[in-house]
């Protein structure tokens, strides 16, 4: 359990730079990544056949959760990622809450308010059991994801930064996918234990392909915010 408080414990006395929370661009990554989770759990309610592969409305948008959490556990650290995974944790949870209240209250009684209503509740009625999924999953392969990043910035500190994302990514994913699909799969209508294996490899192996195209993209944007972030710099130069 320490070592889950703070994985850095138990790897030396020098400490790996990182960029305070309340610096500017916490809050801009922190809501991307919400609003990311959030449209996801809606999106993922509709099942999707491509040729061979089967997958969920929510696949093509989900990897960029993972890529914030990467620049934010890079850059912020592991206490700043957990924070961003509790804020879209209970931001589903909510999403979830209102949807609910909103099928629930009285609607208009002429032909076309019901069939509205009818297709409302078709479309975000099985959402809760879309976001306990989701949220289990992202929970347990936001936060693999982050302990691997930060275990492997303390043991190389600057350099290293695209195996750490690699093997983050990859390791997550895997982890997040099968907690996923596991509990979503029958939600969308996949009924046998085939199409279950062909929902999970794809959903993880199309999540680490379009994480590893990116990541020069990511590294990027990673090197421009420690480069922008004062308190970056500062941290660096207490460290080095």
């Amino acid at each position: 359990m320490d070592r889950l408080k703070n994985p850095l414990r138990i790897v030396g006395v020098k400490k790996p730079a990182y960029a305070s929370a309340g610096s500017r661009f916490y809050p801009v990554i922190l809501t991307v990544m919400t609003v990311v989770v959030i449209l996801s759990n809606i999106a993922a309610t509709k099942g999707v056949q491509l040729g061979w592969f089967i997958t969920d409305g929510g696949f093509f948008l989900f990897p960029l959760a993972y890529i914030c959490g990467d620049i934010t556990t890079e850059v912020y650290g592991f206490k700043a990622a957990r924070k961003g995974i509790l804020v879209g944790f209970v931001m589903s949870f909510l999403a979830v809450v209102c949807f609910e209240i909103v099928i629930l209250l009285p609607g208009f009684t002429d032909d076309w308010s019901v069939q509205h209503d009818a297709a409302m509740e078709m479309v975000l009625g099985p959402v809760w059991q879309i976001v306990v999924a989701g949220l289990l999953g992202f929970l347990g392969g936001q936060l693999t994801n982050s302990f691997i990043m930060v275990r492997g910035k303390a043991r190389n500190y600057e350099k290293r930064l695209i195996a750490r994302l690699m093997s983050s990514t990859g390791v997550g994913e895997i982890v997040d996918t099968v907690i996923f699909c596991s509990i979503a799969a029958s939600v969308i209508g996949i009924q046998t234990f085939q199409d279950f294996v062909k929902y999970t490899v794809f959903g993880a192996g199309w999540k680490i392909i379009a994480q590893y195209a990116v990541i020069p993209i990511t590294t990027q944007v990673i090197k421009y915010i420690k480069q922008h972030e004062p308190s970056y710099e500062d941290a660096q130069a207490i460290s080095a």
